[in-house]
Protein backbone atom coordinates (compact mmCIF):
# COMPACT_ATOMS: atom_id res chain seq x y z
CA UNK A 1 0.00 0.00 0.00
CA UNK A 2 1.15 3.50 -0.68
CA UNK A 3 -0.44 6.77 0.30
CA UNK A 4 0.73 10.20 -0.77
CA UNK A 5 -0.38 13.70 -1.66
CA UNK A 6 -0.30 14.28 -5.41
CA UNK A 7 0.28 17.86 -6.54
CA UNK A 8 -0.24 18.32 -10.27
CA UNK A 9 -0.96 20.99 -12.84
CA UNK A 10 -2.67 20.07 -16.11
CA UNK A 11 -3.41 21.70 -19.45
CA UNK A 12 -5.16 20.38 -22.54
CA UNK A 13 -3.15 20.20 -25.76
CA UNK A 14 -4.14 19.95 -29.40
CA UNK A 15 -2.96 16.91 -31.33
CA UNK A 16 -0.43 19.11 -33.13
CA UNK A 17 0.91 20.51 -29.83
CA UNK A 18 1.19 17.01 -28.37
CA UNK A 19 3.08 15.74 -31.41
CA UNK A 20 5.37 18.79 -31.26
CA UNK A 21 6.11 18.08 -27.58
CA UNK A 22 7.17 14.52 -28.44
CA UNK A 23 9.54 15.97 -31.05
CA UNK A 24 10.85 18.79 -28.83
CA UNK A 25 11.62 16.37 -26.01
CA UNK A 26 13.01 13.68 -28.38
CA UNK A 27 10.60 11.05 -27.07
CA UNK A 28 11.28 7.53 -28.36
CA UNK A 29 8.54 4.91 -28.84
CA UNK A 30 10.00 2.94 -25.90
CA UNK A 31 9.24 5.89 -23.58
CA UNK A 32 5.51 5.72 -24.31
CA UNK A 33 3.85 3.52 -21.71
CA UNK A 34 0.28 2.30 -22.17
CA UNK A 35 -2.02 2.22 -19.15
CA UNK A 36 -5.63 1.10 -19.05
CA UNK A 37 -7.86 2.80 -16.47
CA UNK A 38 -11.15 1.26 -15.29
CA UNK A 39 -13.37 3.68 -13.35
CA UNK A 40 -15.80 2.76 -10.58
CA UNK A 41 -18.66 4.42 -8.73
CA UNK A 42 -22.08 3.51 -7.38
CA UNK A 43 -25.19 4.08 -9.51
CA UNK A 44 -25.94 7.00 -7.15
CA UNK A 45 -22.43 8.42 -7.77
CA UNK A 46 -21.33 8.41 -4.13
CA UNK A 47 -17.68 8.96 -5.08
CA UNK A 48 -18.42 11.85 -7.40
CA UNK A 49 -20.43 13.48 -4.61
CA UNK A 50 -17.39 13.51 -2.29
CA UNK A 51 -15.09 14.63 -5.15
CA UNK A 52 -13.23 11.33 -5.20
CA UNK A 53 -12.42 8.78 -7.87
CA UNK A 54 -11.75 5.04 -7.78
CA UNK A 55 -9.89 3.26 -10.54
CA UNK A 56 -8.00 0.13 -11.43
CA UNK A 57 -4.97 0.94 -13.56
CA UNK A 58 -3.36 -1.83 -15.60
CA UNK A 59 0.25 -1.60 -16.78
CA UNK A 60 2.10 -4.23 -18.76
CA UNK A 61 3.45 -5.94 -15.63
CA UNK A 62 1.38 -4.62 -12.70
CA UNK A 63 -2.16 -3.72 -11.71
CA UNK A 64 -3.08 -1.20 -9.02
CA UNK A 65 -6.24 0.10 -7.42
CA UNK A 66 -6.23 3.78 -6.44
CA UNK A 67 -8.65 6.00 -4.56
CA UNK A 68 -8.08 9.71 -5.24
CA UNK A 69 -9.57 12.16 -2.73
CA UNK A 70 -9.51 15.84 -3.64
CA UNK A 71 -7.94 18.00 -0.92
CA UNK A 72 -7.49 21.28 -2.83
CA UNK A 73 -7.56 22.57 -6.41
CA UNK A 74 -4.24 20.97 -7.35
CA UNK A 75 -3.87 18.33 -4.61
CA UNK A 76 -5.24 14.83 -4.08
CA UNK A 77 -4.65 12.20 -1.44
CA UNK A 78 -3.98 8.93 -3.26
CA UNK A 79 -4.31 5.54 -1.60
CA UNK A 80 -3.05 2.66 -3.75
CA UNK A 81 -2.98 -1.14 -3.40
CA UNK A 82 -1.31 -3.53 -5.82
CA UNK A 83 -3.67 -6.20 -7.18
CA UNK A 84 -3.23 -9.64 -8.64
CA UNK A 85 -4.91 -10.40 -11.97
CA UNK A 86 -7.54 -12.47 -10.10
CA UNK A 87 -8.28 -9.64 -7.66
CA UNK A 88 -8.65 -7.17 -10.52
CA UNK A 89 -10.95 -9.54 -12.40
CA UNK A 90 -13.15 -9.92 -9.31
CA UNK A 91 -13.48 -6.15 -8.98
CA UNK A 92 -14.10 -5.67 -12.71
CA UNK A 93 -16.87 -8.29 -12.50
CA UNK A 94 -18.51 -6.33 -9.67
CA UNK A 95 -17.62 -8.85 -6.98
CA UNK A 96 -16.45 -6.50 -4.22
CA UNK A 97 -13.32 -4.52 -3.45
CA UNK A 98 -10.13 -6.58 -3.32
CA UNK A 99 -7.88 -3.68 -2.29
CA UNK A 100 -7.65 -3.66 1.56
CA UNK A 101 -6.31 -0.13 2.17
CA UNK A 102 -8.57 1.43 -0.44
CA UNK A 103 -11.49 -0.46 1.11
CA UNK A 104 -10.57 1.00 4.54
CA UNK A 105 -10.62 4.55 3.15
CA UNK A 106 -13.94 3.98 1.37
CA UNK A 107 -15.47 2.70 4.62
CA UNK A 108 -14.67 6.07 6.26
CA UNK A 109 -17.12 7.73 3.84
CA UNK A 110 -19.86 5.10 4.20
CA UNK A 111 -19.59 4.18 0.52
CA UNK A 112 -21.84 1.14 -0.12
CA UNK A 113 -19.07 -1.16 -1.32
CA UNK A 114 -21.46 -3.78 -2.72
CA UNK A 115 -22.91 -1.16 -5.08
CA UNK A 116 -19.58 -0.18 -6.66
CA UNK A 117 -19.40 -1.06 -10.33
CA UNK A 118 -17.17 -0.35 -13.28
CA UNK A 119 -18.77 2.14 -15.59
CA UNK A 120 -16.04 2.59 -18.16
CA UNK A 121 -12.49 2.26 -19.41
CA UNK A 122 -10.05 4.88 -20.66
CA UNK A 123 -6.66 4.05 -22.19
CA UNK A 124 -3.71 6.43 -21.99
CA UNK A 125 -0.37 6.40 -23.76
CA UNK A 126 1.88 8.23 -21.28
CA UNK A 127 5.35 9.77 -21.40
CA UNK A 128 7.02 10.78 -18.11
CA UNK A 129 10.13 12.97 -18.12
CA UNK A 130 12.11 14.62 -15.31
CA UNK A 131 11.68 18.39 -15.59
CA UNK A 132 12.72 21.27 -13.32
CA UNK A 133 12.76 19.17 -10.16
CA UNK A 134 9.40 17.53 -10.91
CA UNK A 135 7.83 15.24 -13.48
CA UNK A 136 6.53 16.36 -16.87
CA UNK A 137 3.86 14.09 -18.34
CA UNK A 138 2.44 13.96 -21.86
CA UNK A 139 -0.78 11.97 -22.21
CA UNK A 140 -2.76 10.80 -25.22
CA UNK A 141 -6.03 9.31 -23.99
CA UNK A 142 -8.67 7.50 -25.99
CA UNK A 143 -12.14 6.39 -24.92
CA UNK A 144 -15.68 6.18 -26.32
CA UNK A 145 -14.58 7.28 -29.83
CA UNK A 146 -12.75 10.28 -28.31
CA UNK A 147 -9.07 11.22 -28.40
CA UNK A 148 -7.55 13.93 -26.26
CA UNK A 149 -4.12 15.22 -25.31
CA UNK A 150 -2.76 16.90 -22.20
CA UNK A 151 0.39 17.91 -20.40
CA UNK A 152 0.80 17.53 -16.63
CA UNK A 153 3.47 18.72 -14.24
CA UNK A 154 3.79 16.83 -10.95
CA UNK A 155 5.70 18.44 -8.10
CA UNK A 156 6.20 18.39 -4.33
CA UNK A 157 5.61 22.13 -3.90
CA UNK A 158 2.39 23.74 -5.13
CA UNK A 159 3.69 27.32 -5.35
CA UNK A 160 6.94 26.36 -7.10
CA UNK A 161 5.11 23.89 -9.35
CA UNK A 162 2.58 26.46 -10.50
CA UNK A 163 5.38 28.85 -11.43
CA UNK A 164 7.30 26.15 -13.36
CA UNK A 165 4.17 25.01 -15.18
CA UNK A 166 3.06 28.49 -16.23
CA UNK A 167 6.60 29.19 -17.47
CA UNK A 168 6.55 25.91 -19.41
CA UNK A 169 3.28 26.88 -21.14
CA UNK A 170 4.69 30.30 -21.97
CA UNK A 171 7.98 28.87 -23.31
CA UNK A 172 6.11 26.60 -25.71
CA UNK A 173 3.38 29.10 -26.66
CA UNK A 174 0.64 26.89 -25.22
CA UNK A 175 -2.52 28.77 -24.34
CA UNK A 176 -3.66 27.93 -20.80
CA UNK A 177 -6.68 25.65 -21.18
CA UNK A 178 -8.20 23.93 -18.17
CA UNK A 179 -7.86 20.16 -18.22
CA UNK A 180 -10.67 18.45 -16.32
CA UNK A 181 -9.70 15.14 -14.73
CA UNK A 182 -9.73 12.17 -17.10
CA UNK A 183 -12.66 10.69 -15.22
CA UNK A 184 -14.65 13.91 -15.79
CA UNK A 185 -13.83 13.92 -19.51
CA UNK A 186 -14.83 10.27 -19.73
CA UNK A 187 -18.15 10.90 -17.94
CA UNK A 188 -18.89 13.92 -20.14
CA UNK A 189 -18.38 11.77 -23.25
CA UNK A 190 -20.44 8.94 -21.76
CA UNK A 191 -23.33 11.26 -20.88
CA UNK A 192 -23.30 12.88 -24.32
CA UNK A 193 -23.47 9.41 -25.91
CA UNK A 194 -26.48 8.54 -23.77
CA UNK A 195 -28.13 11.88 -24.59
Amino acid sequence: MSQHIEIEFKNMLTKAQYEQMLLDFAVTPEQIIRQVNHYFDTPEQHLKTIKSALRIREFEQTIECTLKEKSSEHQHLETTDLLTRDQANQMLAGNGIEAPHVKERLALFDIPLNNLQRYGTLTTDRVELPYEGGLLVFDHSFYLHCDDYEVEYETNDETFGKSVFLQFLQNYNIEPKTAPKKIVRFMTALNSQKG
